[in-house]
């Protein structure tokens, strides 16, 4: 636990980001040597240029923040940014098809969305958004996530009424066993909050907050 940056994905999502700022979010992941850098799919291609030889993931979200676009523009995307050089997609379940049991509709969404990034070997993540559901409904997701071929499940966009939670990283882990990646993202802002989540059983960390974490490392 001691190297955080390699759980790290430095994270920039929110809507007036500038490219000046996604220049220095790449840049500062190059000079921490973090894992990834997380964007959304409108700035990968820039992204993708700054990260170019760094061997640093880039990462873009998909459906971003409510999940409730159309399985076709979900789709497109995804398989956009992949073809933009994004090498793993964090997609934004449609919460409210999970909370109304509508399985075969979620399954199918993830699905059409692993199948399009896969054409460009980019992996997919699911963003339950666990604030929204029940622990029942946490578990579902994470079945389905699995079922449809995704490689990972992840907590939070980080712009609901909640973020990530250590019980919630801890059930979605006892969910997928170590089928698949566990995803914490959403108010981690502390060193202290960074090595609950990996303990309580998360593999990556998305974090807009990782310098000061590193920092707090540091010392």
């Amino acid at each position: 636990m001691a190297e955080l940056r390699r759980y790290l994905e430095h994270t920039l999502l929110k809507p007036d980001a500038s490219q000046a700022e996604i220049r220095m979010l790449c840049e500062e992941a190059r000079r921490a040597r973090l894992f990834g850098v997380c964007v959304n799919s409108s700035q990968v291609p820039l992204a993708s240029a700054c990260l170019s030889g760094s061997g640093i993931t880039l990462v873009s979200v998909v459906g971003f923040p409510l999940g409730a676009a159309s399985t076709a523009a979900k789709a497109f995307e995804a398989a956009e940014a992949a073809r933009a050089g994004a090498q793993e997609i964090d997609m934004v379940i449609h919460v409210g098809a999970l909370k109304e049991g509508r399985a075969d509709y979620v399954r199918k969404d993830i699905r059409a969305v692993v199948e399009a990034a896969g054409q460009f070997g980019a992996r997919v993540k699911v963003i339950l958004e666990i604030c929204l559901l029940s622990e029942a409904q946490i578990a579902e997701g994470c079945r389905l996530a699995e079922e449809a071929g995704a490689a990972f499940v992840k907590t939070s966009t980080g712009f609901s009424k909640g973020g990530a939670t250590e019980a919630a990283v801890r059930l979605m882990r006892q969910c997928v066993g170590d089928r698949l990646g566990v995803k914490a993202a959403g108010g981690i802002r502390t060193r202290a909050q960074a090595l609950a989540m990996l303990e309580a059983g998360a593999d990556r960390l998305g974090c807009s907050a990782s310098l000061a974490i590193l920092s707090e490392e540091e010392k």
